[in-house]
Parts: C-alpha cells; sequence; structure tokens
C-alpha cells in the first residue's frame, strides 16, 4: 500500500494506491489522525484510482475520519474511484454522506465552497 498525504489549501488529499487491508488500514488510520491533529486542514479528500482492493476495515477507515472532519465542521469526499472500488462504495452506501467526484480537481471546487 502507498500512501501520498499533501494539502491543496485547507484540503487534505490523501492519496492511496494498492490494497487497503487491515494492516494497511491500521497504518493509514494513524497517518491521517497525525495530519488532522495539526489542525491545518478542514476538509479532507479521499483520492483513490489506484486502489485496486479494500475490505470492512478500510471503510471503517474512512468512515472513522468522516465523522472526526463532518464534526469539525468540514467536508469528505472521495474522488477518481477504481471501478472495484466504487462498487463496493455505492454497496456500502458511502455516496449518501461521502460524495464521489470525478476528478481531484472537481472535488477540490466542491469541498472549498
Amino acid at each position: 500500500m502507498e500512501i501520498d498525504l499533501r494539502y491543496r489549501g485547507n484540503v487534505l488529499v490523501v492519496t492511496l494506491k494498492g490494497e487497503l487491508d487491515h494492516h494497511a488500514a491500521d497504518k493509514l488510520r494513524q497517518l491521517v489522525e497525525k495530519e488532522l491533529d495539526k489542525e491545518i486542514a478542514i476538509h479532507l479528500l479521499f483520492n483513490l484510482p489506484g486502489l485496486t482492493f479494500m475490505d470492512s476495515s478500510g471503510l471503517g477507515v474512512i468512515l472513522g475520519r468522516y465523522r472526526r472532519v463532518n464534526a469539525a465542521g468540514g467536508k469528505v469526499g472521495a474522488c477518481s474511484l477504481h471501478p472495484y472500488i466504487e462498487r463496493l462504495y455505492q454497496m456500502a452506501g458511502l455516496p449518501r454522506i461521502i460524495p464521489v467526484y470525478e476528478s481531484e480537481e472537481a472535488a477540490l471546487v466542491s469541498l472549498k465552497r
């Protein structure tokens, strides 16, 4: 699992590549929490074109970060989902609370509103 964290203004962009299983989920949770603790980011964007597998622990990480960011008044989005991940995302009902965008740029415009 490759994890890239970067800021685009007040949005923390989390780009993932590989497989998000139980072991990778723990690492991702710790890294994102550490960045959110810095209080630089208001919003969070999961950019997932290279994520090819995700299990329930990965969904849990995304939902947990959504709860934290939402409670602080921020927004969370996801973009560029791999087809497998998009199906899983849809089946889990996540689009109702975490919108999906076609591209990072489209997501950034919406999140910063």
